[in-house]
């Protein structure tokens, strides 16, 4: 296997090119044992490592780190194999359990596979750390001798990223030094956290680390410590570090999620098109009659979706007890008279159709009285306990994601609705002060799920990825707009890479602070937020275009919209080289692609709005976006080492380059070609691909496209010295005819039909 790659250090760009992508075909190799399936637990490798043992500190030497530890008071450091520290000690201790430091640590036991160390701590309680090195990874299991807070750190490290949706709220930087967390958890507020991680990546030191394990954590990020802990326990099963190029970081991430329980999937095709959400559209007024006209209305403009959602409202109306997403095969009869009608029509216009599901059940719902009997929910004192949630409105037992026959009543109960046709669902808990509700909880659910073929939008979950997409928490006009841009960057840097920056527009249907529709900061901010969308991995429709007034606006979204349907196949083919090597290309932020440029940090916050990221190997996207979205109409837009073009225009740039107050009025887009310079396109009319190369692909580049069903590969080669359409030909792998190809002279660009499993190469004749 292979991946697409953009190279780091300094070199020419076509040697950057290949040297990254023979990178990327040894870590894909690596990592098959660890995707093939990737949701499968495996056995740890067998590392080469040597150990040195004196009297002050004993050091862990393998091919790509050394780990030296001082005895007295456990404090670990990390270098790099040629001795250059990249982790520091902390000034007292390296590890802190029971409520007191580490004060001496021996050696146990040397195994072939790691070592068995004891430590006692300042108040003499005892604790073996099973420490296991790795190629790229360093596990620790920590068990006490009894309970307590567990911590380890070391010295401070920065810039630190990370840390999904806790990076997010009140926070003004995607730069998450100053954190402290002593209780790190999904909670409400500030804001809901939902989707949750407590990974921490420091892309210039080329390290990582991670507690893994669904207990309330501990997580501090300050100038004077870098830790990860456990607020009580008598073991740490899973603390690990990560070392090496954010590549292999992330490779050895992927592979430590599926070996811990926390498995990524493969996410499927149509989810990372052009969606639509009724509950922007329509808020709380969802019936047969207008769903069907909204979203026809958006077809007939030209919208090219492919998937709707109706997450509310489908539900039985005339009893408050079964006003929730658990009644499960219960629609109301008024509103939906004949569900399997209405959702064959959308099916058969080519829609997915997903509707909105919790694991909450009102306490005197349907189910809830079979689901107490047989001890399928979360207790409390022994018993289930109806907890007051957001929603539903009503006290709702929650299920028990940790007993696998509350799992599978559930999902047989799921099974009700999806006997009416439905793709799958929009995961919505939300609102919950639950202690015992244990991060993970809904992840069992949608594991089986996902196993079943079923479509999952992620809003909640710890780590893993059992879902197809993932939503950042709600994002609504009347919020701070940086946020958005930092929640969706935090989630890329944290290992959930398919994001969804909510819909377009946020919701309507509540009663918010919002001037009227035809106002034009409202114009404006759907026309920022459209195209904010459209060079995401996922995006959906909401509020119609048509409600603002304004042929502008109606204009802008379309094109935005389009344009992500256009590049639809980019992004997916991306999102499973994300699946497959763990680096989070669909979502790429610069600071991963290029650790070694200086130029590249600092830029991705409220002050400078350098929001920027790869989306793919080939596209960089610059959306103008932010609290300042009303007046800006230029940003400073950073092009790292390489040879960008301007996705409109074809003007080029050599990198680096820091174009000042570059003009992105509403319509332009947001865009530049540069890396591998090819992208594979669809084509609105027909559906076929069209791949399009473009000059700034080096000669030697290789680009491997995934197609929609996830596995099956077309190679596209470039060998090009010549730009001259007279002198370009391409031809298909065990073909010795031409294919042919149109040639765009505004950009130099070479476009030409693929095919699923057919390899392609453009060369001089």
């Amino acid at each position: 296997m292979s991946s697409p790659r953009l190279e780091l250090v300094p070199t020419p760009a076509s040697a950057r090119l290949a040297s990254r992508w023979a990178r990327a075909v040894g870590l894909a190799v690596w990592l098959l044992a660890a995707v093939v399936p990737a949701h499968t637990a495996l056995a740890a490798p067998q590392p080469a490592f040597t150990v040195r043992d004196d009297a002050r500190a004993f050091t862990v030497t393998t091919p790509q780190y050394q780990l030296r530890v001082e005895k007295q008071g456990f404090r670990f450091s990390l270098a790099r194999p040629d001795g250059t520290l990249i982790v520091p000690v902390h000034a007292v201790s390296g590890l802190e359990f029971a409520g007191s430091p580490v004060a001496e640590a021996r050696i146990q036991t040397r195994k072939v596979d790691r070592l068995l160390i004891e430590v006692t701590n300042t108040n003499g309680r005892k604790a073996t750390v099973d420490l296991e090195p790795g190629p790229h990874y360093l596990r620790l299991d920590i068990a006490a001798d009894t309970e307590g807070r567990m911590v380890a750190r070391t010295a401070g490290l920065a810039p630190a990223f990370g840390l999904a949706e806790h990076a997010a709220w009140g926070r003004t930087s995607t730069e998450v030094t100053g954190y402290v967390d002593e209780k790190f958890r999904a909670q409400e507020a500030p804001g809901h956290k939902r989707l949750i991680s407590n990974f921490l990546v420091f892309p210039r030191q080329g390290v990582a680390c991670v507690n893994m394990e669904k207990g309330i954590k501990i997580v501090r990020v300050t100038s004077d410590e870098t830790t990860q802990g456990t607020v009580s326990t008598r073991r740490m099963p899973a603390l690990y570090y990560f070392i090496g190029t954010p590549e292999e970081i992330y490779a050895a991430f992927l592979k430590a999620r599926n070996r811990e329980g926390y498995p990524v999937y493969r996410p499927k095709y149509e989810f990372f098109g052009v969606g639509w959400e009724a509950f922007g559209a329509l808020g709380w007024n969802t019936n047969e009659k207008t769903v069907t006209e909204n979203v026809e209305r958006y077809l007939s403009l030209g919208y090219p979706l492919e998937w709707m959602v109706v997450g509310s409202g489908f539900w039985p109306n005339e009893d408050p007890n079964l006003h929730a997403t658990t009644s499960f095969g219960l629609w109301d009869k008024v509103r939906y008279p004949d569900p399997r009608r209405f959702i064959n029509h959308f099916k058969s216009r080519g829609l997915k159709f997903f509707i909105g599901l919790r694991i909450s059940f009102i306490a005197d719902g349907p189910y809830s009285a079979e689901g107490v009997r047989k001890g399928y929910f979360l207790k409390e004192n022994g018993q289930a306990k109806a907890w007051q949630l957001g929603f539903p409105r009503r006290p709702a037992y929650l299920l028990d994601g940790s007993n696998p026959e509350a799992v599978k009543w559930y999902i047989d109960l799921c099974g009700k609705w999806l006997d009416y046709g439905v793709d799958g669902f929009k995961e919505d808990l939300f609102t919950y002060k639950v202690a015992n509700m244990l991060e993970g909880n809904i992840d069992e659910v949608n594991r089986v799920l996902m196993d079943k073929g079923v479509f999952v939008m992620g809003r909640n979950g710890y780590l893993g990825s059992p879902m197809d997409c993932h939503r950042i928490e709600d994002f609504n006009f009347d919020q701070n707009q940086d946020r958005g841009p930092i929640n969706s960057l935090a989630f890329a840097y944290s290992g959930f890479p398919y994001v969804y920056p909510d819909i377009v527009g946020g919701t309507f249907g509540e009663h918010r602070k919002m001037p009227p529709l035809n106002d034009p900061r409202m114009t404006s901010y759907m026309m920022r937020v459209a195209q904010f969308g459209s060079v995401h991995p996922v995006m959906a429709m909401g509020m119609g275009p048509w409600n603002f007034g304004s042929a502008q606006v109606e204009e802008v979204m379309l094109e935005a919209a389009r344009l992500h349907a256009r590049l639809h196949p980019t992004i997916y083919s991306a999102a499973i080289d994300a699946y497959e090597t763990g680096f989070p290309w669909s979502m790429a932020p610069l600071p991963l692609l290029f650790p070694n440029d200086p130029q590249v940090y600092g830029r991705e916050n409220s002050t400078v709005r350098g929001y920027q990221w790869m989306l793919g190997p080939s596209l960089l996207a610059c959306p103008l976006y932010g609290q300042d979205y009303p007046t800006a109409t230029q940003r400073d837009v950073y092009l790292p080492a390489g040879q960008w073009m301007d996705f409109d225009t074809g003007e080029r740039y050599t990198g680096p380059k820091l174009l000042t107050g570059f003009k992105l009025p509403h319509g332009k887009t947001p865009l530049f070609i540069g890396g591998k310079g090819i992208i594979v396109l669809k084509n609105l009319d027909d559906r076929s691909l069209q791949a399009k190369v473009y000059p700034v692909a080096a000669p030697g580049t290789e680009f491997r496209f995934t197609h929609a069903d996830g596995n099956s590969r077309s190679m596209i080669r470039v060998n090009v010295t010549s730009w001259e359409k007279d002198r370009i030909v391409v031809t298909a792998t065990g073909s010795n005819n031409p294919v042919p190809f149109t040639f765009e002279p505004s950009h130099q660009a070479v476009v030409f039909e693929i095919q699923k499993g057919i390899n392609y190469q453009v060369s001089n004749q």
